[in-house]
């Protein structure tokens, strides 16, 4: 069976919609709000390669704020 082209790109974004807010809850549970530093490093977290993206949520509850702030600062602008 083929799905629709249409029916591809929803279940796409649907997922990055779910990976999204897996990453937001995660940042706000560990650090308690999700203010606009913390908010800027959420597209190149899902932009990571599968295995980076799959380590660094394991390590997130290790990292502190500034860690995490300053991986993506200076590896990923």
């Amino acid at each position: 069976m083929k799905l629709s082209p249409l029916y591809v790109q929803w279940e796409q974004e649907a997922q990055k919609q779910g990976q999204r807010m897996i990453v937001e809850n995660l940042l706000t549970v560990r650090f308690g709000t999700l203010d606009e530093q913390l908010a800027t490093i959420i597209h190149p977290i899902l932009e990571l390669p599968s295995q980076e993206y799959a380590s660094l949520l394991l390590q997130l509850s290790n990292l502190s704020r500034e860690d995490l702030l300053a991986k993506f600062n200076s590896n990923h602008s």
